[in-house]
């Protein structure tokens, strides 16, 4: 049992790590502070995928009474690492993402034009928003061929989320004590 402890305490000590790293990225001050809105960036890099509805919740649960404009690191460490070792805000499966662009793809051409995925993003379903939008094109536009081809981007939409399946630690109870001081 005390392997057990032992490596689950470890598993959350590394998570906490990553969770640091990521937020100092965006500590431009070096105060232990992020800009609010830099938080979902955050959040995406350590391989949650929350919409933008859990996003402003998860902020709304970490934003001081009288909101700053700032989230503090004190603040974030424990939601985060409680939010990892849920596995909430999982991104969507390779497989499905893959289906999706191929429903669009009417042709199987194996990509879509950049015309063809703004056309996408702005006409059909919940229009994105320009921020979303160039964000979108900048990671999935082949720059000199302007098309997404849509298998790489799929599988390249997998890579950052090692964590999900984090050295094999499927599955690691969530009820384990944060310190947020780690």
């Amino acid at each position: 049992m005390a392997e057990g402890k032992d490596a689950a305490e470890a598993l959350v000590s590394d998570l906490q790590k990553r969770i640091t790293e990521a937020f100092e990225v965006f500590d431009h001050e070096s105060n232990k502070t992020v800009d609010v809105r830099e938080i979902g960036t955050i959040i995406r890099s350590l391989g949650c995928c929350p919409t933008e509805g859990e996003l402003h919740d998860m902020l709304a649960e970490i934003e001081e009474e009288e909101p700053t404009g700032y989230i503090r690191f004190e603040k974030f460490l424990p939601m985060m690492t409680k939010v990892l070792l849920e596995r909430r805000y999982r991104p969507i499966p390779e497989d499905v993402l893959l289906r999706a662009f191929e429903v669009l793809d009417e042709k199987k051409k194996g990509f879509l034009t950049k015309e063809e995925l703004i056309k996408y993003m702005t006409e059909e379903g919940e229009p994105f928003t320009q921020e979303e939008m160039e964000e979108m094109i900048s990671a999935s536009v082949d720059p000199d061929k302007e098309i997404v081809p849509y298998k790489e981007y799929a599988a390249m939409m997998k890579e950052p989320i090692a964590m999900w399946e984090y050295r094999g630690q499927v599955g690691v109870q969530s009820n384990i004590p944060v310190n947020a001081s780690a």
